[in-house]
């Protein structure tokens, strides 16, 4: 009786997985409907409580897409069935895998905090990184799970999370002609050419996925700098702009490869409600973080999808004060609304719903504080409805 129940839950499972994989390709195939999600920040760390706190937390306020890396193991798959449970569907970060004796960079906290450790991409092993997704994936079709999306790394056109960057650097955004003439700009051209032959053998792993071989494959979350600005700060810890990055893998061969690009959008959060102030938000994201992408479909180039997007709220009080995000987050999706009519966004994703599980205090990010969903979170996760 135990198995034939089981065997009946796992069956309404898939079904409703299957529906939810069947809405979220409509909008990669050009249906007009935005995927809006949120980041859920390295739920693996949270004891198995908290892991379902935050789901009950989700459900609660209907969001259902979640943007998150999980561990390839059965702790992993467990997590990803606990979402579809509460009709979440995984937005999955998954990394290039390395050799053992690939050289990594330190993390020196004292002079770079915000710079990680890891290994240059460049050194990605394609074919280890074939049968660590296989086997991922393979497993996901084995519980029934039905990805929202699957995102290959995270910001690898910046220094903090692609070790190929020096640091210290040259203290400069590269530029597309810096990617084929500078010493530092050609060994991180090398890196992502190493990163096609990863996004390639994903793709092939993907194709071949019972359950998930139409889920939407994303660009690794830009960083959205542009060409010719000056670096965020003085340490040296460099870029290459957004439409240089894109550029330089289109040439070989991305858009055979991915259905999206990613990109990460934090847009200045000066003077919220100010006309002027709005009207440079609304041009930046225009010129800047979605100046590459085109509507579903085109003949080259493809549309955005806003894996990272937010902004900061310092208040450390309860209850917080969210006035003045909140009206930036109205903003911002008045603007995204505005890029998904013409067919150039897919999908957003706030970062971040929840603060790091190991976090001592609130993350000044976080949407959910002081036991509740904030103003601004309410308004960053309601649905983009456009006119047809």
């Amino acid at each position: 009786m135990k198995k034939v129940l089981f065997l009946l839950f796992a069956a309404i499972a898939w079904v409703i997985n299957v529906k939810a994989q069947n809405a979220q390709i409509q909008t990669a195939r050009g249906d007009h409907s935005v995927i809006v999600g949120v980041n859920v920040v390295n739920p693996m760390r949270a004891n198995l409580g908290d892991q379902n706190a935050t789901l009950s937390q989700l459900k609660a306020a209907g969001v259902q897409v979640i943007r998150c890396g999980i561990t390839p193991d059965g702790k992993g798959i467990d997590y990803a069935k606990r979402a579809a449970a509460n009709g979440i569907s995984v937005q999955l970060i998954l990394s290039p895998q390395y050799p053992a004796g690939a050289p990594s960079r330190p993390y020196d906290p004292k002079n770079f905090p915000q710079m990680w450790n890891g290994h240059p991409l460049s050194y990605a092993d394609p074919e280890l990184s074939k049968k660590h997704y296989q086997s991922l994936f393979d497993q996901l079709d084995k519980n029934g799970i039905v990805l929202a999306g699957i995102e290959l790394g995270n910001e690898i056109n910046w220094a903090a999370f692609n070790p190929e960057f020096p640091i210290p650097g040259e203290g400069k955004i590269l530029s597309l002609h810096d990617l084929y003439n500078d010493p530092e700009g050609r060994q991180i051209a090398k890196g992502f050419l190493q990163y096609l032959k990863v996004l390639a053998v994903l793709k092939e792993v993907r194709d071949q996925s019972r359950l998930n071989h139409q889920v939407p494959i994303i660009l690794a979350g830009m960083a959205s700098a542009p060409d010719g600005e000056k670096l965020y700060n003085n340490k040296k810890e460099d870029m290459v702009s957004l439409p240089a990055t894109i550029g330089f893998l289109q040439a070989n061969g991305l858009d055979t490869l991915v259905d999206a690009y990613g990109i990460h959008s934090y847009p200045s959060a000066g003077q919220p409600g100010n006309p002027a102030a709005d009207a440079k938000r609304a041009a930046r994201f225009a010129s800047v973080d979605i100046a590459e992408c085109r509507p579903v479909g085109s003949k080259s180039g493809k549309p955005a999808w806003i894996t990272e997007w937010g902004f900061n709220n310092t208040d450390q009080n309860c209850p917080v004060n969210d006035t003045a995000r909140t009206t930036l987050v109205k903003q911002m999706m008045n603007i995204f609304a505005k890029a998904a009519a013409q067919g150039r966004l897919v999908g957003i994703t706030y970062f971040a719903w929840n603060s790091d599980p190991w976090s001592k205090q609130p993350t000044p990010y976080s949407l959910y504080r002081c036991g509740g969903l904030t103003p601004s979170g309410r308004e960053a996760i309601r649905p983009i409805k456009l006119r047809r």
